[in-house]
This record gives structure tokens, C-alpha cells and sequence, in this order.
């Protein structure tokens, strides 16, 4: 969290502490997160079922991927189209996915910057953001386990050649906040 601390003795300091903070947040209105048609849990249910830190990861994921509502942010940012919805037969659905191909080949796992987004399409022809996803390449995983995150095990996805892990952060799941799937998540419109 980015702090301003004005340091001022006179009037003039103070009006240009109040003109440089104006201005920061006017430069910063185009990342401020739009507020999601169907939220998850509330802070206080997730930190009933869930330890503190996975409820700080979830905050971090949100935190990171909150302007992302607006898809177009998410494209201006580097994110490319994946796959458009997908319902896995026998498993469920998972949602149009949007990759950023410069942080999936970093092969970190890091809740602050997230490899992937998930998406529900709307009835406008919109995108509803649902999710996160972690990636690392099978090349640049040189563990003989998969990786883990919160005690969650990534999965094979053979058809990208990663190791992969949703982050089901932005639509509840009854599945569990990692599943592979979400059945609150529809290909259809809404």
C-alpha cells in the first residue's frame, strides 16, 4: 500500500502535498477495481473456514486482480485469450481464460501477480472476472513433485504443458477454493 506522508512547515508544502496526493489518485482511477456481480464469502465467513493464510492469499489475489474486471485492462496489461468457456465433460465448467505469456514464463508462483485470469461470459457479451489462475511451464519446473501453493497441488494440463492451479477468488465454489472446475461458473449465458 502506497503511503503519503506529507513532511511541510508552511501552507505552501501542505497545498502541494494535497496536489501531489490529488494527482496520484487521479492517475491510479483507471486500476480501481469494479465491483463483481457475485461476490464469495465475506471476509469474516472465509477466516471462519479458512486459516489466515489463505484468507491473506485470497486478499493479495483480489488485491492483484481487482481492476481486472474490466477486461480491457486485463488486455492493456498483457493478457491474451487462452481458451474461450470451457466445460470439461464429466468434471464441469471452468470458464474463458486469459493467459499473460510474460508471467507465465517467469515460473514463479507469486499471489501478486497472478499468470492467468478466468472469466464467465455474460449476457451483454461481457466477461465476468471469476478467478486467477497459477501457471509454471512443465520446462521450468525442475522439482520432481508438481508445485504447491497453500498446501494445493497444481495440476497436470498436458494440452498447455503446465502445471496449473485455479483460484477460485472472485465467484464461491462449492468444489473448494483451488478445484479444477466451478459448477457457480456457466459457459452459458447468464
Amino acid at each position: 500500500m502506497l503511503r503519503i506522508v506529507p513532511q511541510y512547515s508552511s501552507k505552501f508544502g501542505h497545498s502541494l502535498a494535497i496536489i501531489a496526493a490529488a494527482t496520484l489518485f487521479v492517475g491510479c482511477a483507471e486500476q480501481a477495481p469494479v465491483a463483481p456481480l457475485r461476490m464469495p464469502a465475506t471476509g469474516a465467513e472465509m477466516s471462519r473456514s479458512q486459516s489466515k493464510e489463505v484468507v491473506d492469499a485470497i486478499t493479495m489475489l483480489r488485491n492483484a486482480t481487482g481492476r481486472y474486471h474490466n477486461i480491457e485492462l486485463a488486455k492493456k496489461d498483457g493478457f491474451v485469450l487462452l481458451h474461450e468457456c470451457e466445460n470439461r465433460p464429466g468434471e464441469g465448467p471452468v470458464g474463458t481464460v486469459y493467459v499473460n505469456i510474460e508471467r507465465l514464463l517467469d515460473g514463479k508462483i507469486d499471489p501478486t501477480s497472478p499468470d492467468a485470469l478466468i472469466y464467465e461470459p455474460q449476457n451483454d457479451g461481457g466477461l465476468q472476472l471469476v478467478g486467477a489462475e497459477f501457471a509454471v511451464p512443465y520446462a521450468l519446473w525442475t522439482q520432481t513433485d508438481p508445485p504447491k501453493f497453500l498446501g494445493a497441488t497444481f495440476q497436470h494440463e498436458d494440452e498447455f504443458g503446465v502445471f496449473a492451479l485455479h483460484a477460485w477468488v472472485w465467484r464461491q465454489n462449492p468444489e473448494g477454493l483451488f478445484a479444477e472446475t466451478n459448477p457457480n461458473v456457466s459457459c452459458g449465458v447468464n
